[in-house]
């Protein structure tokens, strides 16, 4: 399928900024212009996301002594039934709460849900495996803080994008086959990074011009320095566990697609029941886009309902 029309018309103004030298690839920029641009595509891509939802601001301990900043979104008037815990994507250099508010609201409007998004540290400031760290540490602290929080019965449901796509399915990994508090139910994991050390054929044909450039991504990898370390690529996990159910959604136009092709094939292997869905004409952060094409509604409404089945 060609390019979705509303998202290509999007694309070539941003190809015609760059070549007017309004803007730069961001693997071009500084870690914080890049930081500053990535949070001000935020507000252009979605701007009005749904308002009827509660936020309440928290702080969780890490296991360093730092604080940091988390956020709990839930309908008013709805007893969660699960909470998704969700981690942004920005690989691991740049996204905030703050640019992926506009799918965590979205993503508690589906159901009867409560979404747990914490924040995590950034490289370069903070390389591997800070991230995976403060992420762990959110989720002890989410356990630890269930009843208090009005969430104690709920399901957990692991669940981010990109990067923190990978950081969900590491912390799905880790639990697997552990009795614990919140045991996860569900993963649901939006066009994440498998493989950070392997170049496959959508890195070549889906290189420049379709948002994700394989330069960032590349750009992101030197700055995180995970090397070659499972946890970063959960594709070189030596064997993965049976896990909860997966629902895999990969964008057609991405450099990250063959990888997520390959990990959701490796997660069926696995005995992790595995639900893939490719978006087609769309592009890596589609979930942000609700001001630029229609057909995120649909992308969120299949969402929906795969959560529907695996909870009830």
């Amino acid at each position: 399928m060609s390019l979705d029309c509303d998202l290509e018309a999007f694309l070539e103004l941003a190809e015609f900024g760059r070549l007017a030298g309004r803007s730069q690839p961001m693997h071009h920029l500084s870690v914080a212009q890049a930081r500053t641009e990535f949070e001000h595509a935020s507000r252009l891509l979605d701007p009005d996301p749904p308002a009827e939802v509660e936020v309440r601001e928290l702080q969780f301990s890490c296991r360093d002594g730092a604080q940091l900043p988390a956020r709990l979104y839930c309908r008013p008037g709805f007893k969660p039934k699960a909470t998704l815990f969700y981690l942004h994507g920005g690989g691991y250099v740049v996204g905030s709460l703050d640019s992926h508010d506009c799918v965590c609201r979205r993503l508690a409007c589906l159901g009867d849900y409560a979404v747990f998004a914490p924040a995590y540290r950034l490289a370069p400031e903070q390389p591997f495996p800070a991230a995976l760290h403060d992420s762990q540490d959110a989720l002890h602290w989410l356990r630890s803080n269930a009843d208090a929080l009005g969430l104690q019965g709920s399901d957990l449901v692991l669940a981010g994008d990109s990067a923190g796509a990978t950081l969900a399915t590491v912390l799905a990994i880790e639990a697997a086959g552990q009795v614990q508090v919140m045991a996860p139910k569900a993963q649901l994991l939006f066009y994440p990074v498998a493989e950070g050390n392997t170049r496959r054929a959508s890195h070549q044909r889906y290189a420049e011009g379709y948002l994700l450039e394989s330069a960032t991504l590349d750009w992101f990898y030197a700055h995180y320095q995970a090397g070659n370390d499972w946890r970063a690529s959960p594709l070189l996990h030596p064997s993965l566990p049976a896990m909860a159910p997966a629902y895999v959604n990969l964008a057609q136009y991405d450099p990250l697609l063959d990888e997520g092709l390959d990990y959701a094939g490796k997660l069926e292997a696995s005995g992790t029941p595995t639900t893939l869905r490719i978006e087609a004409g769309l592009t890596h952060d589609f979930l942000r886009m609700s001001g630029i094409t229609g057909a995120t509604s649909e992308v969120y409404g299949a969402v929906g309902r795969w959560l529907h089945a695996q909870l009830t």
